[in-house]
């Protein structure tokens, strides 16, 4: 983990609301692995004091260069999206638990819910590169309110990859989200990738076939980002039956199996 200030190469908006954001981070590059995320103090001064976790988007390990697809949502967002080119971001990182990469051939399947598309690029990436291009067993479902919010889909395309896409209000592709998207496939999968906000979640949950193995990114506000705080407590449980208990999104994730998972 590296706690240090790098430098901005661009923060460009690529949606309404919603900004890619390059840093030059050679060392965070090197050892990132997808599902991690970074903590960004956005704020030149004290307010705000907390900082940002944000989801790796891509890690270039040629370039040394780090990509942090993030949505304006609040003030510190919004201070970060004003940071520019050559300005420098205290960030520490890579942090957390990230994916459990499949087998090559195992059959896959990724669906992301509107920003919880960030951490799946690089997962996307990884498998590719994994199974050697082979991916015609990969699977991606993607969905947003609306063809305007849809993110993603450009990237996952230019990779090769089986694509599919859900919007709410049906302005592209199917009508409904991405979960019913998704039950409605043909395909049958051995593992399920996926984040998105906690409903998304749920329905997944319930959407799965017995075989399936599902590995979830987890939304939860932090603190500290290394468990320090205990801030960002969620609910988990070992097995069926089993009494639930306290895990940390920031250090026993943000990526969990979704069979573990409380979701009430």
């Amino acid at each position: 983990m590296y706690n240090k200030k790098i430098t901005v190469v661009r923060n460009e908006e690529v949606a309404p609301g919603c900004r890619l954001l390059c840093l030059e981070a050679p060392e965070i590059a090197a050892g990132a692995a997808p599902g991690q995320f970074m903590h960004l103090l956005c704020a030149g001064g004290q307010d705000p004091i907390l900082r940002r976790p944000l989801s790796i988007h891509y890690a270039d390990r040629e370039s040394g260069q780090v990509y942090i697809l993030y949505r304006v949502a609040g003030k510190g967002t919004a201070l970060l999206a004003r940071r520019g080119p050559g300005e420098l971001l205290e960030v520490m990182g890579p942090l957390g638990r990230g994916y459990t990469l499949p087998a090559p051939g195992e059959r896959v399947a990724v669906l992301g819910g509107g920003i919880g598309v960030a951490p799946l690029l690089f997962l996307i990436r990884e498998i590719k590169r994994l199974y050697r291009g082979e991916t015609g067993g990969v699977s991606v479902f993607l969905g947003a309110p609306a063809g305007a919010s849809l993110l993603g889909a450009g990237q996952v395309l230019e990779l090769g990859l089986d694509l599919h896409l859900a919007t709410d209000d049906g302005s592209v592709g199917f009508k409904g989200n991405v979960v019913d998207l998704f039950r409605h496939s043909s395909g049958t999968f051995d593992r399920v990738y996926a984040c998105g906000p906690l409903p998304m979640l749920r329905a997944l949950a319930g959407a799965l076939s017995p075989g399936s193995r599902a590995e979830v990114s987890v939304e939860e506000r932090m603190g500290c980002g290394v468990g320090a705080c205990l801030s960002c407590a969620c609910k988990v449980r070992s097995g069926p039956g089993a009494e639930w208990r306290y895990a940390h999104v920031c250090t026993d994730g943000p990526v969990f199996d979704l069979r573990e998972l409380v979701l009430d």
